[in-house]
C-alpha cells in the first residue's frame, strides 16, 4: 500500500487557456523579429497593452524554443578601451561609419551610417555602390535639412573621412571632426553598436537583388528602428520616443527659466 490519495493519483494539471493566446503572440513577434530576445518581446507586448510578467514571457518563450542563436564572432586583437564622453543632449555629437554588404550577384554595397550618440537615433543610412568624401559631405547636408548639424562628428581614419572634401565641409559649417585612433573601433562605440544591430537585424536577414531594393528595405528598417524598436539603453523606449520626451522636458525647463527671469 502506497497510502496515496486517489484524488492525487488521478490529478491532471489544468490547461491554461489564458496562456495560449499569449504564447501565439510571442511566437508571432519572434517570427517577425527573429533577432529579438524575450526581454525585447516583453517590451513590445507591454507596448501593445498586454499586462504580463517578464518571467512568464521568458517561460513561454523557452517552451517554444525561440531562443536567438548567437552569431559567432571572428577573433580580433584586444585593444585598450578609452572612455567616451556621454553627450548631454541631441546634436551634440554624431558618429558616422561604413558597413559593407553585397547584392545577390556579388556587387558591393556600401552603407554610410549616421547616428546621434545621445538619442541613439539613426539619422540616415546612405546606400550606394561607392561613397566618396564628397558624397559623405552631401549626405550630411541632406541630414541638415531635417535637423540641426551637430557640434562634433566622430569618425574613424578612413580615407573618406580624412580627405579634403569632408575637412572643407566641416570648416565651412563649423563642425568639429573628431578622429579616433587607427585600429581602435571601440573609441567609436556608439556607431559600432548600431552597426552590429543593423547588420544582425537587417543586412543578414535580407537578400538584396538590386540597389533600389536595398535602399527601400534599409529605409524601412531605419524607420522601424527609430519609431518601433525598443532600445535597452533608453529604458526600452524607442529613439523617437526618447528624443520627444527630452525635447518636452527641455522646453518646459527653458520656459520656467524665462518666467523666473
Amino acid at each position: 500500500m502506497l497510502a496515496l490519495s486517489r484524488t492525487v493519483m488521478h490529478y491532471g494539471p489544468r490547461a491554461a487557456p489564458r496562456n495560449e493566446q499569449l504564447r501565439a503572440r510571442i511566437a508571432q513577434l519572434a517570427a517577425e523579429r527573429r533577432r529579438f530576445g524575450y526581454r525585447r518581446i516583453h517590451a513590445l507586448l507591454r507596448r501593445e497593452g498586454v499586462s504580463v510578467n517578464v518571467k512568464r514571457v521568458h517561460r513561454l518563450y523557452c517552451q517554444e524554443s525561440l531562443q536567438v542563436p548567437k552569431r559567432r564572432r571572428r577573433k580580433g586583437v584586444a585593444v585598450e578601451r578609452r572612455p567616451l564622453l556621454v553627450p548631454q543632449g541631441p546634436n551634440q555629437c554624431w558618429s558616422i561609419d561604413f558597413v559593407s554588404d553585397k547584392l545577390d550577384y556579388g556587387r558591393r554595397l556600401k552603407c554610410l551610417t549616421i547616428v546621434d550618440d545621445f538619442t541613439k537615433e539613426a539619422i540616415d543610412i546612405v546606400v550606394d555602390h561607392g561613397i566618396s568624401g564628397q558624397y559623405v559631405a552631401c549626405a550630411l547636408d541632406r541630414a541638415a535639412r531635417f535637423r540641426s548639424l551637430p557640434i562634433t562628428i566622430r569618425t574613424d581614419q578612413g580615407p573618406e573621412f580624412t580627405g579634403k572634401a569632408l575637412d572643407q565641409w566641416a570648416y565651412e559649417h563649423k563642425v568639429e571632426l573628431r578622429l579616433i585612433e587607427a585600429g581602435k573601433p571601440t573609441q567609436n562605440a556608439y556607431v559600432e553598436s548600431f552597426n552590429g544591430k543593423f547588420r544582425d537585424e537587417c543586412l543578414n536577414e535580407h537578400w538584396f537583388r538590386s540597389l533600389s531594393e536595398a535602399r527601400e528595405i534599409i529605409a524601412s528598417w531605419t524607420r522601424d528602428y527609430n519609431q518601433q524598436r525598443p532600445h535597452s539603453s533608453l529604458g526600452y523606449q524607442t529613439p523617437a520616443e526618447f528624443a520627444a520626451a527630452w525635447r518636452s522636458r527641455h522646453d518646459q525647463s527653458t520656459k520656467h527659466i524665462e518666467q523666473a527671469t
